[in-house]
């Protein structure tokens, strides 16, 4: 292996968009949660595909690593550089190529973000729905397979992707998919790559699925005064097949922490953040039906917000949950992990982890995409603590180990990483193995995000 070499080779045709910067190394090497810095050798700014699989077969020749990048926002360790090598920033490569209105397809460069993406789509009508909450970069999301607050309407990034333009690790590029609905052709290599997290191949092109602006939308927020009220709460409206477009929970921790950080004034109790979409006619008995459920299990002061800028003020206080956690204790870091369980097995889950939480000597507030079973823990913990960060790795364990006991995940949206890599053989037992092998046939050399995801790697 020789990374000098590769760099070498990639500085002769990219120039200055070749950066060995302290400030660029770090920038890609850090981390938004717990993990240590690990810096590339190098990041690359490629601005086409043809200018990644050259990169990728200048990387493979002389056994350099690469780690794709997107917008950062990861939370385990997906970007961090372990083995060094160069980070591939993907931020120069973010056109929206096309937008299909007549069959609300749009197609991306994987730097796009989703932001970007809807601010194009304002005058057709359409929106991309998948919503983690951070601005994320389009190709990042499909490396992860992400979701977020909308998933349980619309599904995750796996419903929404069409097609994928990949660079494999030789500098190969291949297509998958096509803009149909549906094809019964061959093995899903779409599906393979979405959550792939860039250990199988370098995203450069997405097809996605647009939806059509709702005609009416309507935000709301209701108190509880049990955490268990809630959490039975969303069961049952889940059950009662009420189409809800968001369904998000906050335990009392994280209204604390979001009331100081963002201003707001919500009760100092368990709430749940609810959206509806549709018509005029639908969003309104959507609303009474859920309104009379909430009742049944303690919900009070159901407050519903229609303009945009209230909306919008009620999911911005929301998406900014993280960092009000983290805001509880100056200079603190955090694991955020998150599993997903059956929705049946939801308020077990839920409590046990309040209970394991309890327990602690560490806070850990708990909220979360409730509404598809998917919810998180942020445990935060001095910076450099070793302690902390071992009674957090615990129970962040716990939680991996009591959503496996419970039928679901140890993650729903996170990914693996390098953070959950001791829990894959609990979910996927020899499929993990299956998983290592493929690997081994589309990059036999690990030159793609080593370290992450995969045995042995």
């Amino acid at each position: 292996m020789s990374i000098d070499a590769a760099l070498s080779e990639l500085s002769a045709f990219l120039g200055d968009r070749l950066s060995r910067s302290k400030s660029d190394l770090e920038a890609h090497g850090a981390s938004e949660t717990h993990f240590a810095l690990a810096p590339p050798d190098a990041v690359a700014y490629p601005e086409s595909t043809e200018e990644v699989a050259r990169i990728a077969r200048a990387c493979r020749a002389h056994g350099c690593p690469i780690v794709a990048f997107g917008a950062g926002s990861a939370l385990e360790g997906h970007t961090s550089a372990i083995a060094g090598g160069v980070s591939l920033d993907f931020s120069r490569m973010n056109k929206v190529l096309s937008i299909e209105q007549g069959d609300m397809l749009a197609v991306v460069q994987p730097g796009v973000t989703r932001e970007e993406l809807n601010r194009e789509l304002r005058a057709t009508g359409l929106f991309f729905s998948v919503d983690p909450g951070a601005n994320a970069s389009m190709g990042g999301m499909a490396a992860t397979r992400a979701s977020g607050t909308t998933a349980v309407r619309y599904g995750t990034m796996r419903d929404n992707i069409r097609a994928l333009e990949v660079v494999l690790a030789d500098g190969r590029v291949i297509r998958t998919g096509s803009r149909a609905r549906k094809s019964s052709s061959g093995y899903d290599l779409t599906g393979l790559f979405l959550g792939s997290e860039g250990t199988l191949g370098l995203i450069t092109e997405l097809t996605v699925q647009l939806h059509g602006q709702p005609e009416a939308i309507s935000a709301g927020v209701c108190a509880f005064d049990r955490l268990d009220d809630a959490v039975e709460a969303v069961v049952t409206v889940i059950q009662m097949g009420i189409p809800m477009a968001r369904m998000e929970f906050v335990d009392t921790e994280t209204v604390r922490a979001v009331n100081a950080y963002s201003g707001t004034d919500f009760p100092l109790k368990p709430h749940l953040f609810v959206e509806f979409h549709g018509s005029e006619v639908s969003v309104a008995d959507d609303v009474a039906r859920f309104g009379e459920i909430v009742a049944e299990f303690g919900g009070s002061d159901l407050r519903t917000a229609r303009k945009t800028e209230d909306r919008t003020a009620l999911w911005t206080a929301r998406h900014h949950a993280y960092w009000a956690c983290l805001a509880l204790r100056k200079g603190a870091t955090a694991i955020v992990t998150d599993v997903c369980v059956p929705i049946s097995a939801l308020a077990d889950a839920v409590e046990e982890t309040r209970d394991d939480i309890a327990a602690s000597s560490i806070p850990g507030p708990i909220l979360g995409h409730v509404g598809d079973g998917n919810f998180h823990a942020i445990l935060v913990i001095e910076r450099g603590n070793a302690v902390e960060l071992a009674e957090a790795k615990r129970l962040a364990g716990r939680m991996a180990e009591r959503a496996l006991r419970l039928g679901g995940t140890i993650t729903g949206e996170h990914g693996i990483g390098m953070g959950k890599l001791g829990f894959m053989r609990a979910e996927h037992g020899a499929g993990w193995d299956v998983m290592g092998e493929i690997k081994q046939a589309l990059d036999p050399d690990n030159i793609l995000n080593p370290g992450k995801l995969l045995p042995g790697t």
